[in-house]
C-alpha cells in the first residue's frame, strides 16, 4: 500500500512537470501565432491546441487532490477550485453550450493558459542564492532580461507594419518597461495590435514591478514563501516586518487592477463614440490609456498624444488621466498609509467617545510627500498658467486654461502625456518642466526622478543650516543623517548621469541645440517621456545613451552602484571625526 501511494505521488509529480512544459509551450505558440506569418497551420489549429492544453491542465489540477505530497495546501485549495471552474467554463464554451458562449472568446483561452502556466511554474523550487547575487544585482539582471525579451518580441514580423531596427526596438522596450514614454516611432501607426499589446504588458510589468508580479502568483498558487523571498521583497514593498511582505504585495496587485479598471471605465465614458470604428476599439483605447496613465508611462496610441485634434479639448479625459498618474506617482506606501489614516479617522468619528488611538498613523514620509506634491502642483499650475497664457494656452478658454495648466504642471513629474505642443513652450516653462522632471514623483511609485522626498529633504537641510541647526526637524521628528546622505547621493549621481549624457549626445548630434538635448536627457532620467521632438531624429549612439539614461533613472544610480561594488559587511568601528572646510 505504501509502495502504491509512493507511485501515485511520483505519477502526479511527473504529470505536474508535463503540465508545466505544455503550458509553457502553449505560451510560446501564442507568441508565434501572433508574431509570425504562418501558412501551414490555421487559427483553428492553434485554438484546438490551446483547448487541449487547458483540458490537460484541468486534469492535473484536479488530480493533485488524489496525491498526498502534491496535494495543495489549505490556503491554495479555494484558488485551485476557482481556477478549475474557470477552465471548465472555457471548455464548456468551446463545446458550444449556449449559456457558456461568453467563455468561448480567445481572450479567455489565453488567460486560462497563462493561469495554468503560472500555477504550474509556482510549484517549481527556484530561490536565487544571495551569496551569488545580491538583491541589487538580481534586480538589474531581471530588468535586463525583460527588456531584451521585449526587444525580441517587438522585432517579430507581425509586431510592426514596416519592420523595426534592433536599436529602435531596444529603445521602445526600455521606454515601456522603465515606464518612460519616449518614442522613436509612433506607437499607434508603427506597431500592430500585437506590438501594442507587448508594449502594454511591458508597461504593466514595469509599473507593478516584475518581482512583485511573479511573487504574487507564486504565493497565490503555492501558499508558501521562503525567508529569502521575504528578504528580497522587503525593500520593494517598504514593509516594516517580514510577515507583512506578501500581504502588501497582494494589496498592491489588487489596488492596481481596481484603479486601472475604474480608470478605463471613466475614460470610456468620457470618449465620443463616433471617433471609433467599433466598440472593441473604444474599450481597447480606454484600457490602454488607463494602464499607461496609472503606471505613469506616457505611452499613447494617438499621434501627438493628448494634443491630438480629437482629444485636445476633452478636458474630462485630461482630468481622469491626470488623476491616474498622480495616484500612481504618489507611491504605494504613501497611498496605503494615507488610507490607513482615513480608516482610523473614520473609525474614531463613528465611535465618538470610545476613540481608538493609534499613535503616529500618518508617518513622516507620507506627510512630506503629500505636502510637497500639493505645493508643486499648485505652484506649477500657477506658473504654467502665467507663462503660457498667450502662448500654448491661447486656444483654450476659461476653465480649459486652468485644466490644461494643471495638466501641464502635473505631467512632468511622472507621466509624459502632453495636451499642448511641448516644442512651443516658452523658455521659462521649459526650465520649470525640466526641474519638475528631475524632482520626479514619490518613493515606491510608478514615477521616476530623484523622488520628491529627496528634494524636500535637501531643501529642509538647507533651511536648517541657514537657521544654525545641525539637524533636520519636521513634524516633531528628526530626519536621520542616513536619509540626508542618501538624498544628496541621489541628487549628485543624477546630475553626473544627466550631465554626462548631455555632453556625449552634443558631441554626436552637432546639429542639435543644447536645450532640446538637455530636455531629452532630463526626461529620460526622470522616466517622464516628454520631448521637444528630437527623439526620432537622434543617431543610434545617442539613442543608446538615452536607453542607459532611462534604465538608470528607473532603477536608480545607487542600485546600479550597489550591483557593481562590493558591499562592506562590517562597520563595527569608527575613526576619529574631523571637520572638512566647505565654504
Amino acid at each position: 500500500m505504501m509502495l502504491d501511494r509512493r507511485r501515485v505521488d511520483d505519477f502526479f509529480r511527473y504529470l505536474g512537470r508535463i503540465s508545466f512544459w505544455l503550458s509553457l509551450f502553449a505560451v510560446i505558440i501564442i507568441i508565434y501565432e501572433h508574431g509570425f506569418d504562418h501558412e501551414i497551420l490555421t487559427p483553428p489549429d492553434f485554438q484546438n491546441f490551446y483547448l487541449a492544453v487547458i483540458i490537460v491542465g484541468v486534469i492535473f489540477i484536479g488530480g493533485r487532490f488524489l496525491s498526498i505530497k502534491e496535494r495543495p495546501s489549505r490556503k491554495v485549495i479555494p484558488v485551485d477550485i476557482l481556477l478549475g471552474l474557470y477552465l471548465v467554463a472555457i471548455i464548456a464554451g468551446a463545446a458550444g453550450l449556449e449559456w457558456m458562449e461568453f467563455f468561448d472568446y480567445r481572450i479567455h483561452k489565453y488567460l486560462g493558459l497563462f493561469l495554468v502556466f503560472m500555477r504550474e511554474s509556482s510549484t517549481l523550487k527556484f530561490t536565487p542564492s544571495l551569496q551569488l547575487l545580491n538583491p541589487a544585482q538580481l534586480f538589474v539582471a531581471l530588468y535586463v532580461m525583460i527588456i531584451i525579451l521585449g526587444t525580441v518580441l517587438l522585432m517579430m514580423p507581425n509586431a510592426t507594419y514596416e519592420g523595426i531596427t534592433f536599436t529602435d526596438a531596444l529603445f521602445t522596450s526600455t521606454s515601456a518597461f522603465c515606464i518612460t514614454g519616449l518614442i522613436v516611432v509612433d506607437t499607434g501607426t508603427w506597431f500592430t495590435t500585437f506590438g501594442q499589446v507587448v508594449i502594454l504588458l511591458l508597461i504593466q510589468l514595469g509599473g507593478i514591478g516584475i518581482m512583485t508580479f511573479t511573487s504574487f502568483f507564486r504565493y497565490l498558487f503555492s501558499g508558501e514563501t521562503t525567508y529569502g523571498d521575504q528578504l528580497l521583497l522587503k525593500d520593494i514593498t517598504s514593509s516594516d516586518q517580514l510577515t507583512e511582505v506578501f500581504r502588501t504585495i497582494r494589496i498592491i496587485i489588487i489596488f492596481t487592477l481596481v484603479i486601472e479598471a475604474f480608470g478605463a471605465i471613466f475614460i470610456y465614458m468620457s470618449l465620443d463614440g463616433t471617433l471609433f470604428g467599433s466598440l472593441e476599439e473604444r474599450i481597447y483605447f480606454s484600457v490602454f490609456h488607463s494602464i499607461s496613465g496609472f503606471c505613469s508611462a506616457g505611452f499613447t496610441i494617438m499621434t501627438d498624444s493628448l494634443y491630438h485634434n480629437a482629444f485636445r479639448f476633452n478636458y474630462s479625459l485630461h482630468l481622469i488621466i491626470a488623476f491616474l498618474f498622480i495616484a500612481g506617482g504618489l507611491g504605494f506606501p504613501i497611498i496605503f498609509n494615507f488610507v490607513r489614516y482615513l480608516k482610523n479617522l473614520l473609525r474614531n468619528r463613528m465611535l465618538n467617545e470610545r476613540r481608538i488611538h493609534i499613535p503616529w498613523v500618518l508617518n513622516i514620509t507620507t506627510r512630506i510627500v503629500l505636502v510637497a506634491t500639493v505645493i508643486l502642483l499648485v505652484s506649477g499650475t500657477l506658473l504654467f498658467y502665467f507663462f503660457e497664457y498667450d502662448n500654448t494656452l491661447a486656444a483654450h478658454d476659461g476653465a480649459g486654461k486652468i485644466i490644461t495648466a494643471f495638466f501641464g504642471a502635473a505631467t512632468p513629474r511622472s507621466a509624459g502625456f502632453n495636451t499642448v505642443d511641448t516644442s512651443a513652450l516658452a523658455l521659462p516653462t521649459v526650465m520649470m518642466v525640466m526641474l519638475f522632471m528631475w524632482i520626479g514623483a514619490g518613493p515606491g511609485s510608478t514615477g521616476g526622478g530623484i523622488k520628491v522626498t529627496s528634494f524636500a529633504v535637501a531643501v529642509m537641510n538647507v533651511v536648517s543650516m541657514a537657521r544654525g541647526k545641525d539637524r533636520i526637524e519636521v513634524y516633531g521628528r528628526e530626519i536621520s543623517q542616513a536619509t540626508v546622505g542618501r538624498a544628496f547621493a541621489f541628487m549628485l549621481l543624477s546630475f553626473l548621469m544627466i550631465g554626462a549624457s548631455v555632453f556625449f549626445i552634443t558631441i554626436i548630434e552637432r546639429e542639435q541645440d543644447l536645450l532640446p538635448v538637455a530636455f531629452e536627457c532630463f526626461s529620460a532620467y526622470g522616466t517622464v517621456g516628454l520631448s521637444m521632438g528630437i527623439t526620432g531624429e537622434l543617431e543610434n549612439a545617442s539613442k543608446l545613451i538615452i536607453v542607459v539614461n532611462m534604465f538608470t533613472g528607473r532603477l536608480g544610480m545607487l542600485i546600479i552602484l550597489y550591483s557593481l561594488l562590493k558591499n562592506v559587511k562590517h562597520l563595527n568601528y569608527r575613526y576619529p571625526a574631523e571637520g572638512v572646510l566647505i565654504n
